[in-house]
């Protein structure tokens, strides 16, 4: 069975600029809210430059987009009004956020919270 690349047929920042609502081509609709696409960039900043070297990024709970800007046919960059701008977020990469959503925002919550007790200690 091969796989198929998805492919978003509307991509919309909402008025408050703080969810990015998608749509893909098999009729799946998501909203991913501005904190939670931040803290998963897929720029180094965030992802490291190899396994394992994820960062924890606090704070950015009031994050807002600033701007999109489409790259290629392939992916959109995420412009945040703290002046990040460096993650190219591919369609397959924004389908995986949407759907492992809960997942992947359960384990930054850990960790977030886990990293907050140790600078407190």
């Amino acid at each position: 069975m091969t796989e198929r690349n998805p492919w978003p047929t509307e991509i919309r920042l909402a008025k408050t600029k703080d969810a990015l609502a998608l749509t893909f081509d098999d009729g799946q609709s998501f909203s991913l809210r501005a904190e939670y696409l931040r803290v998963e960039s897929p720029s180094a900043e965030v992802q490291g430059h190899g396994t394992g070297q994820k960062k924890i990024v606090l704070g950015k709970e009031a994050v807002k987009i600033s701007a999109l800007e489409p790259v290629g046919n392939y992916a959109l960059r995420i412009i945040f009004d703290d002046g990040h701008d460096s993650g190219l977020y591919t369609w397959a990469y924004l389908r995986k956020l949407a759907e492992e959503q809960g997942e992947i925002w359960a384990t930054y919550q850990e960790r977030a919270t886990t990293l907050k007790m140790q600078s407190q200690a």
